[in-house]
């Protein structure tokens, strides 16, 4: 879907597909076919986006095999698919029993994470409609904190100018710019956007940026003004934005609180918890470590959980979303003069280890929910003052 913003900008708004587990080509054609022909139905509009994921095989035989590519770009059209932005976080397997810390690798000390990110700027290229102005791909945070010493540091700064250098060769010969943002994440090297001014701007040129994860923001307890003023200062854009929420506990001493976030423990992705204590930020890497881990998080002060809840609904008492922190950074991004992204991605991913009694049923229940997300999602641009384009 299309809005424009009061300078003039058309925004972009798509749902994340890594939600669903598709692997090959032949898989994302069906998802693809399914998604764009379902969302198109239920939100009543002739044109739905999507931010593709590709896994890295995938990715590499598309930039191969121009055919393949040609293939899937005729299967977005059929669908009434557009795509104007791609998620290059997960390298793949993303839907394995166990992803946790997996997928921060490779991570960005290696040339395979470089090439992947290559791979997928150049199959963007070649998919995005005629008439859109750029493109955006997300990355992973450089990578997870521990190991990273100065050389890792000096290697991956090696390998954004090699990044930059390949994104001008993409962007030029597709006549617009293809640009990508890191993902600032807890537990990661770059987990703020304090992180990213001081790792990423550095080694950062004009194709470089930064993906703002709205439930990350939260969870690391940033204002998103302060976060967005910051970025500017080190001259770092939003080149898109996630909508996504997360998990906010008031009291994380109280019993209750406690037996409500017990069922958000599983073990397919990392549910990193912070809470900000005497000033400082602090946590544990996953949901359970923080419950009852050799050593459990202080619960002095509330805690947030990095799940990606969905957006249009509030969890149980006591249990609440940060979509009102969601509302302010939407509010940061694009409720003043001019439009601070022109991308955004709803990016709730967790549907299929979502409790019982949330996690929908079948890939129609994850349809009527994503498209639940994105009428959400649409009713508060519009509310924003944003036009539907």
């Amino acid at each position: 879907m299309r809005f424009t913003h009061r300078d003039g900008t058309t925004v972009h708004l798509a749902h994340c597909s890594n939600v669903h587990p598709a692997e090959d080509l032949d898989e994302v054609l069906a998802q693809v076919d399914a998604v764009g022909h379902g969302l198109r139905r239920r939100l009543d509009v002739p044109t739905v986006g999507i931010g593709l994921w590709l896994p890295a095989a995938l990715a590499a035989r598309l930039v191969a095999e121009p055919a393949s590519l040609e293939r899937l770009r005729r299967g977005l059209q059929r669908a009434g698919v557009e795509v104007v932005t791609v998620n290059a976080f997960p390298w793949g397997g993303f839907h394995a029993p166990v992803v946790k810390k997996a997928v921060y690798r490779p991570d960005w000390t290696t040339r395979d994470r470089l090439d992947y990110t290559l791979d997928c700027a150049t199959v963007l290229a070649r998919l995005m409609p005629d008439d859109a102005v750029r493109g955006s791909i997300s990355t992973l945070p450089l990578g997870w904190r521990t190991p990273w010493l100065s050389d890792r540091q000096a290697t991956a700064e090696t390998l954004l100018a090699r990044l930059e250098d390949g994104l001008a060769k993409v962007s030029a010969d597709a006549g617009r710019a293809v640009r990508v943002g890191f993902e600032p994440e807890p537990g990661c090297i770059v987990e703020t956007t304090e992180d990213a001014a001081e790792r990423v701007a550095p080694a950062a040129g004009e194709h470089v940026g930064v993906c703002l994860d709205t439930c990350h923001l939260a969870v690391a307890f940033e204002d998103p003004h302060e976060a967005l003023a910051r970025l500017g200062a080190a001259d770092l854009p939003v080149v898109k934005a996630q909508l996504a929420a997360a998990l906010h506990a008031e009291d994380p001493a109280d019993p209750a609180t406690r037996a409500a976030l017990e069922p958000f423990v599983e073990q397919r992705f990392l549910h990193q918890v912070r809470s900000h204590v005497g000033g400082r930020l602090v946590g544990k890497d996953d949901l359970d470590e923080a419950l009852a881990g050799a050593r459990p998080l202080s619960t002095d002060e509330a805690w947030r959980v990095h799940v990606h809840v969905p957006l249009h609904a509030d969890p149980a008492p006591p249990l609440r979303s940060t979509r009102a922190e969601l509302r302010g950074t939407v509010d940061a991004l694009l409720g003043g003069d001019r439009a601070l992204t022109d991308h955004l991605e709803v990016e709730t991913y967790t549907w299929s280890v979502l409790p019982d009694g949330i996690r929908p049923d079948g890939p129609e229940g994850v349809l009527d929910g994503i498209a639940a997300e994105l009428a959400w999602a649409r009713a508060e641009l519009l509310d924003a003052g944003l036009v539907a384009a």
